[in-house]
């Protein structure tokens, strides 16, 4: 694994890639299930940008059965309540063209599509997209210079790229001047992040290999050319399938068990634990939906959602 060195060094020395803050150790030994291993995650004492480490030479094997199916019975809400966000944060108001990167199995661009807009999507397993009829390539590079977008969306695909930095300048060059760029990742600095921990359904490493915060977004933002114009803080399956999930995940010696069984995957563990995980995460799930509607109030929910317009746009 590259980085592995972090483990035993001095983190005062290392320097976050946003803001040259220093990174200092945040969470130690945060598990992975399959492949078995564990991660520290380090944060900027400036910015609070979050990174992983040791990052993996090879992240393949941590996305086998990653893609497909991961919003189940409440993709349609999912997909409405993003259709709705893409409506409020366009400037022109109109169906234009549009670009999602880390678009999955392309459910957000179907309904996109069906809204008006010319979609088009990047997802480096594009298969699944693809045979639902989608213009799909396999990474940014990909797409003509030339060509122009009125909107771009990361919907929780921006906190598993390799450099955050360069992917948001690039997407710049792409945005029209009147476009909008649409982010949503965790929020590590929410309720769920700091109540759980290193248990943390939704610190999801080494996938996740940076980790964000109001201020960081907004650093970020700042460094590649947008300015932030609107903010909410809540996804609703999102912030209610975390709060069960960690709470099992402090529970149980294997993590994400409840998760893996709603996906239909087949996680390696006891028989105990997945009848424990099956139900105790459906009685905790009834329980969690006052404790989202509590961390939304306070602003502090799982995930964050940032609208942003180029920063030479005048509206």
């Amino acid at each position: 694994m590259q980085g592995l060195s972090w483990r035993n060094a001095d983190s005062n020395d290392q320097r976050c890639p946003l803001c040259a803050g220093k990174l200092r150790i945040r969470l130690r030994e945060v598990e992975h299930a399959l492949p078995r291993g564990s991660f520290d995650v380090f944060r900027c004492e400036d910015c609070g940008l979050g990174k992983t480490f040791p990052i993996p030479s090879d992240l393949a094997p941590y996305y086998e059965n990653y893609h497909g199916g991961r919003h189940g019975a409440t993709a349609q809400l999912c997909n409405n309540r993003r259709i709705a966000i893409l409506d409020e944060s366009t400037y022109s108001g109109k169906p234009g063209k549009l670009l999602d990167i880390g678009c999955g199995d392309g459910g957000f661009l179907l309904a996109a599509r069906k809204r008006g807009w010319r979609v088009q999507g990047t997802e480096f397993n594009p298969q699944g997209a693809r045979q639902r009829g989608l213009d799909v390539v396999t990474d940014l590079g990909e797409i003509p210079d030339t060509s122009v977008f009125d909107c771009i969306t990361l919907w929780h695909s921006l906190e598993h790229l390799c450099d955050p930095v360069r992917t948001l300048r690039s997407i710049r060059s792409f945005l029209s001047p009147t476009g909008a760029l649409l982010i949503a990742v965790p929020d590590i600095d929410g309720v769920q992040a700091r109540l759980f921990g290193r248990r943390w359904f939704h610190l999801d490493v080494p996938r996740h290999l940076y980790h964000y915060s109001k201020t960081s977004m907004a650093a970020l933002l700042k460094a590649t050319g947008f300015r932030p114009v609107q903010r909410w803080n809540q996804e609703f399956e999102y912030d209610l399938i975390g709060w069960p999930q960690s709470i099992l995940n402090c529970l149980l010696p294997t993590p994400n068990v409840f998760i893996d069984l709603l996906m239909g995957r087949s996680p390696r563990c006891s028989t105990a634990e997945k009848v424990t995980s099956c139900i105790g995460g459906a009685m905790l799930t009834g329980l969690a939906i006052p404790l989202v509607a509590m961390a939304t109030l306070v602003n502090r929910g799982s995930t964050l959602i940032v609208a942003a317009h180029p920063c030479d746009l005048q509206v």
